[in-house]
């Protein structure tokens, strides 16, 4: 089924069907064009870059795209060089891949090669994708690691700069599935100004063009809102000292469910035809 509307950011929170319906991938594939679609992917956070990045070159060439590319980028210079710069123009979609978001962003962090993708996406020239460490990158600020199943502390998450993307937003990725509630909530006790955003396995943020997204997938997303924080103890708190966050707003959204992350306000969900 061709997806209507056009996303031009999507933030899949990994382990997407591959297989099957493929129903996210396929909504990134009509998004960036369809059978008309030229697709990059960027494996850089995988060690396993040539496996993982010829999985996808053959998802996206089965659904019929008209070309698809892995850019293989190895060393953090080779993202100024002319060589990968030059052919961005050419694509009308970048799918970014999981591993170690850390490693992604020490490898394009402050290159031209991110400058220039993030100016597409910001001129409606290009959709991008990215799941699991390719959602983690999508904030400012970014959750680069951390452990799980302990209350909300400061030791409990490793953060760092993100890509900015959506400079707004503190993603976790593979969220219920890996009990990530206290850790993301440990992050925007970090970073009060942010949101966070908790995206289940098969599940994506769609982001639209009016500051919205839109839910799709077989998970949810938890949406972290510290607007109303009235109390925090973070800076108070020993390195694994409980943290108190008081009044914290908590949304649990599925799929069709739409968000205004500017807003910060939920939003009924989209009309579908025959529905």
């Amino acid at each position: 089924m061709a997806i209507s509307t056009k996303y031009p950011v999507m933030v899949i929170g990994g382990a997407e069907d591959k297989v099957n319906g493929c129903d996210i991938l396929t909504a990134f594939f009509e998004s960036a064009g369809g059978n008309l679609a030229t697709i990059g992917i960027i494996p850089c956070a995988s060690q396993e870059q040539s496996v993982l990045g010829d999985r996808y070159y053959q998802i996206f060439k089965g659904m019929g795209a008209q070309q698809v590319q892995i850019l293989d980028i190895r060393l953090p210079k080779e993202c100024d060089e002319e060589r990968w710069l030059s052919i961005l123009g050419n694509f009308t979609g970048i799918f970014v891949t999981g591993g170690d978001q850390q490693r992604l962003c020490d490898l394009i962090g402050g290159s031209k090669f991110i400058e220039s993708i993030k100016e597409s996406v910001q001129l409606g020239k290009l959709v991008l994708a990215g799941t699991s460490a390719g959602a983690a990158m999508m904030g400012e600020k970014m959750i680069a690691g951390g452990s799980s199943g302990e209350s909300p502390n400061r030791a409990l998450v490793d953060l760092a700069d993100g890509l900015g993307i959506i400079p707004e937003l503190l993603v976790d990725q593979h969220f219920h599935n890996r009990n990530r509630m206290a850790r993301l909530i440990s992050a925007i006790a970090a970073y009060p100004d942010k949101l966070g955003i908790g995206i289940d396995e098969d599940t994506c943020a769609a982001f639209e063009d009016d500051e919205t997204f839109e839910v799709l997938g077989k998970g949810t997303i938890t949406v972290i809102d510290p607007g109303g924080l009235t109390h925090t103890n973070y800076l108070e708190a020993g390195e694994n000292s409980p943290i108190s966050l008081h009044n914290l707003t908590v949304h649990v959204l599925s799929q069709g469910d739409r968000y205004n992350y500017r807003h910060r306000s939920v939003l009924p969900p989209l009309a579908r035809p025959g529905g």
